[in-house]
């Protein structure tokens, strides 16, 4: 996978990128990655890249000119269509499934923002994703960006050390992910559940499913009202909240 950023701080991200688990992946050749700053495309003697907004307001707009150029720039003689992507916090909220998606591409192309925002022909004629990582806003969009490509290079196939983490993190099944115990199995009087170490993997299993209903119900409700649940999922819920 290729990815461009489009960035007027690139030392903010070079340090993430060059750490841990998107370090190894680039070391295993999985991604690659560009870090552009637009200003290098400004066409003005000033190096400005932005300007007051037509119809007055307050702070400043990013020019499309620059973007549009380190773009074009940046997807020219390429085989594949980019999704170039917009940090913004008017975007969709950004989740697991998105994560998902954008890990399936070759090419990502992802545009931080500043100052007020976007000329808005920026939006319809560049991007083809919107994508805010939640109701806040932040002074630029290198932090979202690192957040979305952290979250899509570990998905990429060989990147984590056991390939079973990712299918099974939380949000990846659709519910929140079960509880994880390690040695010793007592610690200070607090033991690991019986079940854990009983090396009966079916129950297991069948343990693990429901911690993970029972977790769901109790931070993210939210994530049940579209999760496809078994009658047996049902009595789990329905024993839950009686006791509780």
């Amino acid at each position: 996978m290729q990815i461009d950023i489009l960035t007027l701080f690139p030392e903010m991200i070079e340090s993430v990128f060059n750490t841990s688990i998107l370090k190894k992946a680039q070391e295993k050749e999985k991604f690659h990655y560009n870090l552009i700053n637009f200003r290098d495309y400004t066409e003005n003697k000033h190096n400005k890249v932005d300007d007051y907004p037509y119809g007055g307001g307050a702070g400043m707009v990013l020019s499309p000119q620059p973007i549009f150029d380190a773009v074009e720039a940046a997807t020219k003689d390429k085989v594949a269509k980019p999704r170039v992507v917009l940090m913004c916090p008017q975007g969709e909220r950004y989740t697991q499934k998105k994560a998902e998606e954008l890990a399936k591409e070759e090419h990502l192309v992802i545009i931080c923002g500043h100052y007020e925002g976007y000329d808005e022909r920026i939006r319809e004629h560049l991007v083809t994703d919107e994508i805010s990582i939640g109701d806040y806003i932040l002074t630029g969009g290198e932090l979202g960006a690192m957040v979305v490509v952290d979250s899509v290079v570990r998905l990429l196939p060989d990147v984590l050390g056991n390939q079973e983490s990712a299918p099974q993190d939380s949000y990846s099944t659709g519910l929140l992910e079960h509880p994880h115990y390690t040695r010793p199995a007592d610690f200070r009087g607090m033991k690991v559940p019986e079940v854990l170490t009983s090396g009966d993997h079916a129950k297991i299993e069948a343990w693990r499913k429901a911690e993970s209903l029972k977790r769901t119900y109790e931070r993210r409700k939210d994530l049940l009202e579209n999760y496809p649940l078994t009658e047996e999922d049902k009595k789990i819920l329905e024993n839950f909240k009686n006791r509780t």
